[in-house]
């Protein structure tokens, strides 16, 4: 591969190619959905069911419980672990809000710590500092498709206690030294959102975890406090995933392993093409494998690339902008607290495109444009 560009061409290319994607699958999905529309069990029937066993399956944890997306898999964890008004999470400053709303939801307090600035994920040794007799979890992301520090995380919260919820919406596949993410908490909780390495075609999210007890709260939780009709123990939610989405996942999930696997050569195909250059290209800590949700440089000319490859056609994203610390509704909680690694890597940070169908000769087209723009 060169970086050379291909004539004058201007066709566009997207951060993420979903009709490429459909085109995949279209026959099986076709014939999944008609298969649900025939049954007219469209809410808690047997592709829920089978998904949750499969995925669970998948990610070595013993139940999954699945829900209406990736935010209510965070609350509902943390509401079934008894976590409320008065406690404190542990979180990273540097995510998707989804994160601190799922705890603000229980009425309990984020507590936002700086990352390593290698690889955008949370700093046990900052996770420590912020531990208080009020903290009751911790709560890494597995950024951009990559594990957190798991091991260390996990001996943080065995010796002080804890609870270990893993918010793993952009990474599932990915591992922590052979152990998969969602696997390692009490609670792993995944977003199905479409844009997701294994996303369906609106809302979900899914819950795993080994503890049988834990998994039975949160049905009961999903489905208005019920385990039998009309009898209703506790207060609870209406966020139940549904049969046609489950059965969108199913499908995809059987080929989940070799989409990560593409993902993995178009990044490298990025890293060959990149080196040498002032970009800072994405760091796999060697710990796990990272699986490209994202595929997220840092560059002092930031602005410059993104204005260079909007100019091109070429899709970018900025994830994030603004940390959590800084964000409008948080910003009297943590008026005065500075997570330089956090605001620095929203001041430097873009995402190129990143699909499994992302060709040899979009990506030289994309970091031909970069180099142009250093």
């Amino acid at each position: 591969m060169n970086t050379q560009t291909h004539g004058a061409d201007a066709t566009p290319i997207p951060m993420l190619d979903l009709k490429a994607e459909y085109a995949l699958f279209e026959p099986e999905l076709s014939e999944c959905l008609q298969a649900v529309l025939q049954s007219t069990q469209f809410v808690l029937g047997p592709q829920v069911s089978a998904l949750e066993r499969e995925v669970a399956d998948y990610c070595g944890a013993g139940h999954g419980v699945g829900v209406a997306n990736g935010t209510d898999a965070l609350h509902l964890a943390m509401r079934a672990l008894g976590i409320g008004p008065g406690h404190e999470v542990v979180t990273s400053a540097f995510t998707f809000i989804g994160t601190a709303e799922a705890i603000s939801y229980c009425g309990a307090t984020p507590v936002f710590v700086d990352i390593d600035p290698d690889t955008f994920n949370i700093d046990p040794v900052a996770v420590e500092a912020a531990i208080t007799p009020r903290t009751r979890a911790v709560m890494p992301v597995h950024l951009f498709g990559q594990c957190a520090d798991l091991a260390r995380l996990q001996a943080i919260c065995e010796q002080r206690g804890l609870a270990l919820v893993e918010d793993c919406a952009q990474a599932i596949g990915a591992d922590w030294e052979g152990t998969r993410c969602g696997s390692v908490g009490v609670a792993g909780c995944f977003s199905f959102y479409p844009s997701k390495n294994l996303g369906c075609y609106g809302d979900g999210g899914m819950v795993l975890t080994r503890d049988a007890k834990l998994a039975d709260e949160i049905k009961v939780l999903r489905n208005h406090g019920s385990r039998t009709r009309y009898h209703h123990h506790v207060i609870g939610y209406n966020c139940r995933l549904d049969e046609m989405q489950a059965a969108i996942l199913r499908v995809k999930l059987k080929q989940l392993d070799k989409l990560n696997a593409l993902r993995r050569e178009k990044a490298h195909a990025y890293n060959r093409l990149l080196a040498g250059s002032s970009v800072v290209t994405p760091r796999e800590h060697g710990s796990g494998m990272h699986v490209y949700h994202q595929y997220t440089l840092r560059s002092a000319k930031r602005d410059a690339i993104r204005a260079a490859l909007d100019a091109a056609k070429i899709g970018s994203m900025i994830y994030y902008p603004i940390p959590l610390h800084r964000q409008d509704v948080y910003q009297e909680m943590c008026r005065g607290v500075g997570l330089p690694h956090s605001e620095q890597a929203a001041a430097s940070v873009v995402s190129l495109p990143m699909f499994p169908m992302l060709t040899d000769t979009q990506i030289q087209r994309v970091c031909a444009v970069v180099l142009g723009a250093l």
